[in-house]
């Protein structure tokens, strides 16, 4: 089967006072129909870059979106018009932002921002739209969508703007929805209770679903796939089962000995990867988690590894040691 979105070489920068940012470095993937991908690493790897440049949101300048293709349904995104790329986003790609607290415009109704996306995409008159969005406010459990519909942003809870806004991205049943962390504000809570609603209604439209997160424990029981980023790169990929149980790259070990275990014994300390990320507007010339590495040797620090095939079929590494990391049985 033809993947729904397939991303050759992408290629994201800042030129700033200081340099030029090389927020994302060259990264390749694909993406199936139904399927839900996890894209997981540290803040300032480049998982909200590359996603902004997959919706051509990168504002320019200071950013420049400089090579690679993001081949969507047969088209290149990056080589649509202007006004060809307004019709895909919203109506075939959707995005939820970050914070809920400010992605909503605070001088109009909630029901309003939501009916505008069916009247421009949909061509719908404002009766239609608002009976749709009352239909898109229940979908997404919000109570009492009908007398919710006339409310301001400020009279929703963090929680309800934040399936307020998965119902404005839903509206127009777009074949992607983009999840930019959009639980990070949440207490944990309703952060399961989104994440939960998330599954429920990529099983129901069948859609596919890019995760974007941090953590790699959240994206453990929802998504098909994992992007691990580091520095601008993918430094691995693979099904979820690989990544968790037969973990190639140092830095991803790190992530997953970070998170805390009910199975661990009082008093056990976490795992913490020493050092930070390397300066964006001046990478080394090798391997980009060089320098906190403890499997490092001469050879990362003059040549960058790329994505090869690891153990497993569809799981790929970008390290120069993995085999012998392997054999260690260090994962």
């Amino acid at each position: 089967m033809k993947p729904l979105m397939e991303i050759k070489n992408l290629t994201t920068r800042f030129h700033t006072q200081d340099g030029t940012v090389n927020a994302v470095n060259g990264i390749s993937y694909s993406l199936d129909q139904g399927e839900i991908l996890g894209v997981v690493g540290e803040s300032g790897c480049g998982k909200s870059v590359h996603a902004l440049s997959i919706m051509r949101l990168i504002q320019i300048p200071p950013g420049e979106i400089a090579a690679g293709e993001v081949i969507f349904d047969d088209r290149d995104l990056l080589k649509l018009s202007d006004k060809d790329m307004r019709s895909v986003r919203g109506h075939e790609i959707a995005m939820v932002f970050q914070d809920p607290m400010s992605s909503l415009n605070p001088v109009y109704t909630v029901g309003f921002q939501i009916s505008e996306a069916l009247i421009l995409h949909k061509n719908m008159n404002k009766r239609q739209a608002k009976e749709r969005t009352i239909e898109l406010l229940n979908l997404v459990g919000i109570p009492e969508a009908r007398k919710r519909f006339d409310n301001f942003p400020h009279q929703f809870s963090g929680g309800m703007r934040q399936r307020a806004m998965i119902a404005m991205a839903l509206s127009c049943e777009p074949k992607l929805l983009i999840a930019d962390e959009p639980t990070t504000a949440l207490d944990v809570t309703i952060q399961a209770q989104i994440i939960n609603l998330v599954i429920k209604l990529q099983q129901e439209l069948g859609m596919s679903v890019m995760w974007i997160t941090h953590d790699l424990g959240i994206v453990a029981e929802m998504v098909h796939r994992i992007n691990v980023m580091y520095a601008g790169s993918i430094i691995e990929r693979g099904f979820v089962d690989d990544i968790y149980n037969h973990t190639l790259h140092p830095y991803t070990m790190g992530l997953l000995g970070s998170l805390p275990s009910i199975d661990e014994a009082p008093g056990t300390k976490l795992i913490s990867i020493p050092g930070l990320p390397p300066d964006l507007v001046d990478l080394p010339s090798g391997c980009p988690f060089f320098a906190r590495c403890t499997y490092r040797e001469e050879r990362c620090a003059k040549e960058q590894p790329v994505l090869e095939n690891g153990l497993e079929e569809g799981h790929s590494v970008a390290c120069w040691r993995w085999r012998e990391i392997q054999k260690m049985g260090v994962s």
